[in-house]
């Protein structure tokens, strides 16, 4: 677990030194702006900076994000990870994250930043460099907590491995294009802002499921947000209607007559519109909306129908399932008329 408090963000350039808004506002904080790649190239991202800085966290998220990633490659073997020059293959392939630091094998820091030059001058790659720093006395707590070793520090204490491999990053630190600090950062702080940096609309993208389902017959067990539609006048004791479902007309016209129904519809779409783009940015993969009534055969069905015609011409892409649709019609289920829930 990462520490908490703020969100600070630098973005240090190699010759000069500018802070980058953390306001989801600013132009420089854009969704994937920072990084676009020119049509074709290779995306390459090389990850390093100090043990217990949040590289791990940071390779997952690109991960989540579709990059294929690699952590720890001996040094000598890098060049095999990268595409050689006039690659067709190169444009098909996903773009590239690659981490290393002190524990791997061969890190020589002078080393690396000749290889990196090098592939810099290619045309055909688009290279970014980040550096995951953190403050030390917050690096000693954090593996205070964890009661891990240090990896330059087995032999010493965790203060003085910090301290040797701080100066052995140092040339790396200076060379990187990036530098995210993450000393007052939690770690969903330090997923958001890459998310920031690396994502794209298409990764904010969530998968959403809207369903229905009958209260009598159990809840869904792993649905986000669950809506009670049992307010509404109930079809099932309206005979020529009771063994039909949500989604014959008849049905649904007799639902959309209840005064109730239009206005808390809109509420609940409404609702769904403001929330849906948030979880995706939070990085949420899978939201689950579900509908419920008594049995799970009407106004659930037609609820859930309706609200997911809705949301794809709001633009998403709902999948829908009814979960009771195939249960029989039975009194005992929807219990007393004169009591209607």
């Amino acid at each position: 677990m990462l520490g908490k408090i703020a969100l600070p963000l630098a973005l240090i350039k190699r010759d000069k030194v500018r802070i980058m808004s953390t306001d989801p506002a600013s132009p420089a904080a854009s969704s994937g702006a920072p990084l676009a790649a020119a049509d074709g190239k290779q995306r390459l991202v090389f990850v390093t900076g100090m043990s217990g800085a949040g590289k791990s966290t940071a390779l997952g998220v690109l991960e989540d994000l579709g990059w294929e990633t690699i952590d720890n490659f001996p040094v000598r073997l890098l060049d095999r990870l990268v595409p050689q020059p006039g690659d067709d293959a190169a444009i098909e392939r996903a773009p590239l994250a690659i981490g290393f630091d002190s524990r791997t094998r061969g890190f020589v820091p002078a080393d690396i930043i000749t290889w990196l030059k090098s592939l810099s001058q290619r045309g055909d790659l688009s290279i970014s460099f980040l550096f995951l720093d953190c403050r030390g006395e917050e690096l000693a707590r954090r593996y205070n907590e964890t009661r891990r070793p240090h990896p330059m520090g087995r032999e010493h204490t965790a203060e003085d491995g910090i301290a040797a491999e701080r100066e052995l990053l140092e040339p790396l630190r200076r060379w990187a294009e990036m530098v995210i600090d993450t000393s007052a950062m939690s770690s969903h702080d330090l997923q958001s802002h890459m998310r920031q940096l690396f994502g794209t609309a298409e990764n904010e993208a969530i998968t959403l499921t809207v369903s229905s389902f009958g209260f009598a017959r159990g809840m869904p067990p792993l649905a986000d947000l669950v809506f009670d539609m049992r307010f509404l006048d109930n079809p099932h004791w309206v005979a020529e209607l009771r063994e039909l479902t949500g989604l014959d007309q008849a049905v649904g016209d007799h639902i959309q007559r209840d005064p109730a129904f239009a206005n808390t519809f809109a509420q609940i779409r409404d609702l769904l519109v403001t929330l849906l783009p948030r979880y995706g940015a939070q990085g949420k993969a899978y939201v689950h909306v579900a509908f419920g009534c008594t049995g799970g055969r009407h106004r659930s069905v037609f609820t859930a129908q309706t609200m997911a015609q809705s949301l794809r011409e709001a633009g998403f892409s709902p999948t829908v399932r009814h979960r009771n649709l195939g249960a029989r019609a039975e009194d005992a289920i929807e219990g007393d008329p004169l009591a209607k829930p």
